[in-house]
């Protein structure tokens, strides 16, 4: 068995982990067999003085057939 990795990064108004759900949810409509996630590190964009995008980069492992 073969496994890939992919590095993504989901976004959302909502949370860090809404972020990460969406990064799996958008990779799992186009990569089938995904089998983990590695949340490698978040991150956000300010706006005056308040969080409006968390951001979630992660890792999607899957495996090749």
């Amino acid at each position: 068995m073969v496994v890939k990795v992919l590095e993504i990064i989901g976004s959302s108004p909502k949370s860090w982990e809404d972020a990460a759900n969406t990064a799996v949810k958008e990779a799992s409509e186009s990569i089938r067999g995904i089998s983990g996630v590695d949340v490698i590190n978040f991150t956000a964009v300010v706006k005056d003085g308040k969080i409006v995008k968390y951001k979630a980069c992660c890792k999607i492992a899957f495996s090749v057939e």
